[in-house]
C-alpha cells in the first residue's frame, strides 16, 4: 500500500458522464519525498518515511535528520507501510501520479478541534425544559445513582475536550485526477478543516 501526504482544499461537485451529481472532495496530494527506509533488520519492520510541505522553520535534530538523508526541509513526516522496500530510494519524489481513476483510497485525518465542549454539543444531549425558570437549560443535572452503587455509572458523558481526533475514511472512489496541479479528486466527504493535512492510502 502507498500513501501520499496531502491538504484538504475542500468540496465541491462534478458531473458524471450521465448527468449524476458526485460530491466531492480535493485534495493537493504531493509532491512528497521519501525522507528514509525502514527495514526489517534495523527497525523491525518495512516502510517509508515521507515528507511534504517545504519550509525553514525546524529545530535542530529534525533539520540534521532532513540534511543526512540529502532531502530538502518539510514540515509533515509520515511513515507508510509498502509492500516492496526496493521500489523506492531516498530523495525519490512521489506525486499524484501514483494514482489512477477509479482507485479505492483510505484517507486518514484530523477531525476540527472544538475545545471544551458542553454536553449537549459534545454527545447530542436533549437538554433540560425550555420554559422560564427552569434554570437546566444546558446543565449536566444529576450524573450518578443513589446508594446503590453511589457512584456514576462506567461510560457516562459529560463535557469536556471534544475534536480533534484521528478518523479514518476507508474505500473513498477517485473520480477526477488533476497531475497539473497535483490535485486528486475522491467521492465523498473527508475529516478535517480546509488545509488540514490528511493522508491518502491506495487499497491495493
Amino acid at each position: 500500500m502507498i500513501g501520499l501526504l496531502g491538504k484538504k482544499v475542500g468540496m465541491t461537485q462534478i458531473y458524471s458522464a450521465k448527468g449524476d451529481v458526485i460530491p466531492t472532495t480535493i485534495l493537493r496530494v504531493g509532491p512528497c519525498y521519501v525522507v528514509c527506509k525502514k527495514t526489517k533488520e534495523k527497525d523491525g519492520y518495512e516502510a517509508i518515511q515521507i515528507g511534504f510541505e517545504n519550509t525553514d522553520k525546524l529545530n535542530k535534530p529534525l533539520t540534521g535528520h532532513f540534511k543526512k538523508n540529502n532531502v530538502p526541509l518539510l514540515k509533515e513526516l509520515w511513515e507508510v507501510r509498502v509492500d516492496n522496500l526496493a521500489d523506492y530510494n531516498v530523495g525519490q519524489e512521489l506525486t499524484v501520479s501514483v494514482f489512477n481513476l477509479g482507485d479505492a483510497v483510505t484517507v486518514t485525518g484530523f477531525t476540527k478541534g472544538r475545545g471544551f465542549s458542553g454536553g449537549m454539543k459534545r454527545w447530542g444531549w436533549h437538554g433540560g425544559p425550555a420554559s422560564h425558570g427552569s434554570m437546566s437549560h444546558r446543565r449536566i443535572g444529576s450524573v450518578g445513582s443513589n446508594t446503590c452503587p453511589g457512584r456514576p455509572w462506567r461510560g457516562r458523558t459529560l463535557p469536556g475536550q471534544y475534536g480533534n481526533e484521528q478518523v479514518t475514511i476507508k474505500n473513498l472512489k477517485v473520480v477526477k485526477i488533476d497531475n497539473d496541479n497535483n490535485l486528486l479528486y475522491v467521492k465523498g466527504a473527508v475529516p478535517g478543516p480546509k488545509n488540514g493535512i490528511v493522508l491518502v492510502r491506495k487499497v491495493k
